[in-house]
């Protein structure tokens, strides 16, 4: 079955920058023809969508990272990143990838962590 694996999260001070990776082991062809987005989940809250890329490369953000936030897509590598400038205490969230568009979603994985301190 497919594996994402999800990295490139830290510390960071507001108004800094990371860039995520999640790689998509197992998945195939089918990579390239999914939507992929990233998600992220804060403590007590629900995980929500917050950027999302088709197979086009068309892209749609969430209102709370757009023009802060860039999702990009390798299908060769099957690895979709997710570029974060200008972050803010309240980006702090564990970070996950998986498929977003209507099909069945992936295994998660275990996301990774990006704490902006204030």
């Amino acid at each position: 079955q497919v594996q994402l694996v999800e990295s490139g999260g830290g510390l960071v001070q507001a108004g800094g920058s990371l860039r995520l990776s999640c790689a998509a082991s197992n998945s195939g062809i089918i990579f390239s023809i999914r939507v992929m987005g990233w998600y992220r989940q804060a403590p007590g809250k629900q995980r929500e969508l917050v950027a999302s890329i088709s197979r086009g490369d068309s892209t749609n953000y969430a209102d709370s990272v757009k023009g802060r936030f860039t999702i990009s897509r390798d299908n060769a590598k099957k690895t979709v990143y997710l570029q974060m400038n200008s972050l803010k205490p309240e980006d702090t969230a564990v970070y996950y990838c998986n498929v977003a568009d209507s099909g069945s979603q992936w295994p998660w994985g275990q996301g990774t962590q990006v704490t902006v301190s204030s």
